[in-house]
């Protein structure tokens, strides 16, 4: 009984923090883009604007809450908060050494999680009753359903590597050399499909404001808003710490664990900041013609190496 208390406590106390990361995630992004755009960020609230994400917070939940007249109540209400509850929920698959849940089928569990968070999308675009929100629900579900492909099958490669599901294998078998030097090019491909699953730039069609006004969340706002942009940011940073998991092999327990994570959500933003938005053909194109055979050819390799290793 103490042992489970003692882990929800745990739980409980990583939900906090992944919520103060993404709150500070996003002073980070806005102030990048602003210095990517010659200008300055937020620099008004508080000293240098640091408290301006907790600000912001406020803003949006004491804010009117607005409903559609003719949106789908149920779904519109509630896709917000499940696509918040399964980007917190993904995050106890961390490879801890302590007091947390250890998954012997971690990816297996990250891979239910992120398939799940195209429901979501998908509700929050058909529910809100809106022309722009459901053709940016649809694109959003065929992108997310294609990059998932790829990710799966980069997945699969390393598994065969390590010869388990569990996160904590990636720690123990990078001990001498990161796998990123293994697999350069299936890394490249990750970081790539990382961004298309999470919707952001040059991947963000689901919201794409040139020609979607704000796509599938164009009708919420206030504290639906706040939700969706609280998943958003939660699974930058889950994803972020997945790369370095499996490519930057660094002890969770390490500082320099912390400094890589930073690095991995930083070029997130970078990318947002240099990149214009993809064709969506040639996003298609990307997922099936270019990843696709990459990761297949990587994953016959990584077999034949495994056979062969097992062999001798």
């Amino acid at each position: 009984m103490l042992s489970l208390v003692i882990s929800l406590c745990s739980i409980l106390l990583l939900i906090v923090c992944v919520l103060v990361g993404v709150a500070f995630l996003t002073l980070l992004e806005r102030k990048v883009l602003g210095y990517v755009q010659i200008r300055k960020g937020p620099n008004k609230v508080g000293y240098m604007g640091i408290p301006q994400p907790l600000a912001d917070a406020v803003k949006l939940f004491t804010k009117e809450q607005s409903n559609p007249l003719i949106s789908n109540y149920f779904p519109y209400y509630l896709s917000p908060v499940l696509s918040l509850f399964l980007a917190l929920l993904i995050w106890v698959v961390t490879p801890y050494l302590f007091n947390l849940i250890n998954f012997e089928l971690g990816f297996i569990f990250f891979l239910c999680c992120t398939s799940m968070g195209v429901y979501t999308v998908l509700a929050a675009g058909w529910a809100s009753n809106s022309k722009y929100a459901l053709l940016g629900g649809l694109r959003a579900v065929a992108q997310t359903i294609s990059y998932e492909v790829s990710l799966a099958l980069i997945l699969l490669s390393l598994v065969f590597l390590v010869g388990g599901f569990n996160l904590m294998n990636f720690m123990v078998y990078q001990g001498y050399t990161w796998f990123l030097f293994v697999a350069f090019p299936l890394a490249f491909c990750w970081l790539a499909s990382s961004l298309a699953e999470t919707n952001r730039t040059p991947f963000d069609f689901a919201e794409g404001e040139s020609e979607l006004v704000s796509g599938f969340n164009v009708e919420y706002s206030s504290g639906g808003f706040a939700l969706i942009f609280l998943a958003e940011y939660a699974s930058i940073l889950f994803m972020s710490m997945i790369f370095v998991v499996v490519f930057l092999g660094s002890n969770i327990n390490e500082m320099t664990f912390y400094l890589k994570l930073v690095l991995i959500s930083f070029v997130f933003i970078w990318v947002r900041g240099t990149l214009p938005r993809f064709r969506y053909d040639k996003l298609m194109y990307l997922a099936w013609k270019g990843f696709l055979p990459v990761s297949l050819n990587y994953l016959v390799f990584f077999l034949g190496v495994k056979v062969i290793i097992s062999g001798s």
